[in-house]
């Protein structure tokens, strides 16, 4: 079980986690919360049911890490094969903007319904006399987790300007130097790309 997920009965799973695991999936947590934002909440005197229909935001995040979790709907140019018209392009800025403003707010909550349930899991731990333990995910809180280190892998991703070439057995990631201040960043990436996919493999039939 140690360094990968294993499925439990009931469609859980479960990990060993030592208490440096621990702790930097929980701050990587909580940085992303805070990239993410507390959300919108109504107003004093203002009718929640109202507010649950506000409008988002029509144009992307000007953070690179904020617009990958947020991509534009229908793309641009390049998502038309670099061969749309002008009057095309607008109409695919026109659409994507459409479907932000009723959509953002929603995929901001989800994403951050994630993110809360890893950092509640993680502590909720008991930890053993040597700092680990073991986590042990029910299959709702599996697919929180799953979708929380899907983001956090994009965000850390774009913010080292991963491409797909950087990614493999050969790729750059893998003969960075240890004096590379990237290097504990890439690690951490790595790693939770690692946990993903052993997460994935414990809820495949």
């Amino acid at each position: 079980m140690a360094g990968h997920f294993e499925a439990t009965p009931g469609g859980g799973a479960a990990v060993a986690l030592d208490e440096v695991e621990i702790s930097i999936l929980r701050s990587l947590a909580v940085q992303l919360l805070e990239l993410i934002g507390p959300g919108d909440q109504p107003a004093e005197g203002e009718d929640p049911l109202a507010a649950l229909f506000a409008e988002g935001p029509s144009k992307p995040p000007a953070d690179p890490a904020l617009a990958r979790l947020f991509p534009d709907a229908y793309g641009g140019p390049e998502g038309a094969g670099g061969a749309a018209k002008p009057e095309g392009e607008q109409e695919l800025r026109e659409r994507s903007a459409e479907f932000r403003r009723f959509t953002e707010m929603d995929l901001r909550s989800g994403k951050r319904d994630d993110a809360l349930a890893v950092v509640r899991t993680l502590d909720a731990l008991s930890p053993a006399p040597d700092g680990g333990a073991v986590l042990n995910l029910t299959g709702d809180e599996c697919l929180n987790w799953l979708r929380s280190l899907n983001d956090l892998r994009l965000t850390i991703g774009t913010r080292l300007e991963v491409s797909d070439e950087d990614q493999g057995e050969e790729g750059s990631l893998y003969r960075l130097p240890d004096t590379d201040p990237r290097k504990p960043m890439v690690m951490a990436y790595l790693w939770l790309g690692a946990l993903q996919e052993s997460l994935v493999e414990t809820l495949m039939p």
